[in-house]
């Protein structure tokens, strides 16, 4: 299908981006890599009056590590991270970049663009929950920071105001034994559950975990039953088979045409099993 029809506007500095998406209103959307938007429009499920190009804005690209933090600017694309070195502790972002769709996809999609779709199954979604992520975003009304865990509200539902873009996420904390991994039902497809974890180890003992997944839920969530079940878990692969089916028993999962609730429960499990082996490694 072909979009119904819009405005197309460049902007050519972000303060230029922010004051065309205050005189457009509303109905205009920003566009980064236009690998989420421009899909949903040629199916018609977005009609956005106008688009903001925002591909000109290089002052939104870059990874710059601060203290023990890392910034990183929202036009950063997948591929970008993914190649990246010299993260320290944040090598789980490169490793988990190559989870997202097929190159061309990591090659134009960003990491702000990302965040701003929301989707429940976006690998940055999951990471920035995890590791307490902080979404910088700047509107009419001046720049704010919200909280990862703050800012995702439900599908495809996010804090982010009318006229606000997304600039950088800030990763304030350094995750050196951190994994992410996800199925899908082919190579590239959004995953059907995607689950990170950070541990902390000692002595072959996981003292503590973080975990967060996708697909469970409307949005990226952490898992604090799956946290408590880990904890003091020996980092071996039965002790943790039977601390991960634990941790999500409860879990209450949605069903639709791919999987059911039992499978998708289980099939977190399986996936928490596989990213504390692959983090304690």
């Amino acid at each position: 299908m072909k979009p119904a029809s819009y405005e197309y506007h460049r902007a050519h500095d972000l303060e230029h981006a922010l004051e065309l998406l205050g005189e457009l209103g509303e109905d205009a959307k920003p566009l980064a890599g236009g690998q989420s938007l421009v899909p949903m429009m040629n199916f018609r499920l977005a009609r956005p009056s106008a688009l903001v190009d925002l591909t000109r804005l290089d002052e939104l690209r870059y990874l710059r590590p601060e203290g023990d933090g890392l910034r990183i600017g929202a036009l950063t694309t997948h591929r970008a991270v993914e190649k990246a070195t010299g993260l320290g502790g944040f090598g789980v972002l490169s490793r988990a970049a190559r989870w997202i769709g097929h190159y061309p996809i990591r090659s134009r999609g960003t990491i702000g663009g990302s965040l701003a779709h929301g989707d429940a199954t976006a690998e940055w979604c999951v990471l920035a929950v995890l590791l307490d992520a902080r979404i910088v975003l700047r509107g009419p009304h001046g720049e704010r920071t919200v909280p990862a865990a703050e800012f995702f509200h439900g599908f495809l539902s996010t804090a982010a105001e009318p006229g606000e873009l997304i600039t950088e996420v800030v990763f304030p904390h350094p995750a050196p034994r951190a994994a992410l991994t996800e199925f899908a039902q082919r190579q590239g497809d959004f995953g059907l559950v995607v689950v990170a974890v950070a541990l902390e180890t000692e002595d072959g003992h996981c003292r503590s975990a973080r975990v967060a997944a996708g697909g469970v839920g409307s949005a990226a969530q952490r898992l604090p039953a799956a946290e408590q079940a880990l904890a003091r878990t020996e980092l071996t692969e039965r002790a943790l088979t039977e601390a991960a089916r634990a941790g999500v028993a409860e879990l209450e999962p949605p069903e639709d045409i791919h999987a059911s609730a039992e499978y998708r429960r289980t099939l977190t499990a399986t996936l928490l099993r596989r990213a504390c082996l692959e983090a304690s490694a």
